[in-house]
């Protein structure tokens, strides 16, 4: 097989594992060469099974090493730094996301978490020429090979910086990749009408790592909606994270209340027995508005 052949059948796999329905997605998918974004090989593969066992801290991710170019189109994580347990994510997992977010051409996109820039890349197709994507990273390595990587991408900025301070602009929708407590009062406000903002609600399982559910916000109307995207296990998003509300974030998962969320509200009230996660600013609530 040729790699444009991998490339098509690779393509086809995140297809069905994802169930994606997003025109131009299973194509962005088949066309942006994974093995630019990954540094010269050989590569590390890891199965992510493997990476779940070792988020719940049943052992440790072995990988499997590969020269062949072509060996990097499966559904599989291959790591970026394996020191620092860093990997360019499953396919499958950020394509469910980015499916979720139904992106359509000339839409404006921003990416928290863009790593080295290839789920960034496949995004920009989907918006096509006429949209445009932002995409920031915190580690400055990392940021720099994603500058480098979509480099030749007219419609694409990457920025290195904190989350919490950057501000990505008007955006028809946004695609948070590390674990927070609550969504910045920033990303509600910069969603445009019809705007969604997928991120992970997580409760930290150890000083890196957190497990929860990715949710999907919409606004419409001045309001936000909320729906149930997964399952997730992510690294946390350190200043995006309020400790003030692990405990209800806790309580939410036990109880089954984060998976029930009906929308996020921000208007000035009391906690009550509708409010799942409850900030002065912004609350998780099982209410619908």
């Amino acid at each position: 097989m040729t790699i444009e052949d991998c490339r098509e059948f690779y393509a086809r796999e995140v297809k069905f594992a994802a169930s994606l329905t997003t025109p131009g997605l299973v194509e962005a998918f088949a066309k942006v060469p994974r093995e630019k974004f990954l540094g010269p090989g050989p590569w590390q593969i890891g199965s992510a099974e493997g990476k779940a066992m070792s988020v719940a801290g049943l052992g440790q991710l072995s990988y499997v090493t590969v020269e062949d170019p072509r060996d990097v189109y499966h559904n599989v994580v291959i790591s970026l730094a394996r020191a620092k347990d860093i990997n360019n994510g499953q396919p499958g997992s950020l394509g469910r996301w980015i499916d979720a977010l139904a992106l359509k051409p000339g839409e404006r996109a921003y990416r928290l978490g863009c790593g080295v820039g290839y789920y960034t890349a496949i995004m920009a197709e989907v918006v096509g020429p006429k949209g445009s994507v932002v995409g920031l990273e915190l580690q400055t390595e990392l940021a720099a090979r994603a500058k480098k990587n979509v480099a030749d991408y007219g419609n694409v900025r990457v920025e290195a910086g904190d989350g919490a301070a950057f501000d990505p602009g008007e955006c028809d929708a946004i695609l948070v990749n590390c674990g927070v407590t609550h969504p910045q009062t920033k990303w509600l406000e910069r969603l445009r009408e019809g705007g969604r903002l997928i991120l992970p609600f997580t409760m930290a399982v150890n000083p890196t790592i957190g497990q929860g559910v990715m949710t999907k916000i919409i606004r419409s109307n001045g309001k936000y909606a909320t729906q149930l995207v997964t399952p997730v296990a992510i690294y946390s998003g350190g200043s995006l994270r309020d400790a003030a509300l692990e405990s209800q974030l806790l309580k939410g998962l036990t109880t089954g209340g984060l998976l029930k969320l009906k929308s996020v509200r921000r208007d000035a009230h009391e906690a009550g027995e509708t409010c799942v996660v409850h900030r002065l600013d912004v609350c998780l609530s099982l209410a619908e508005e």
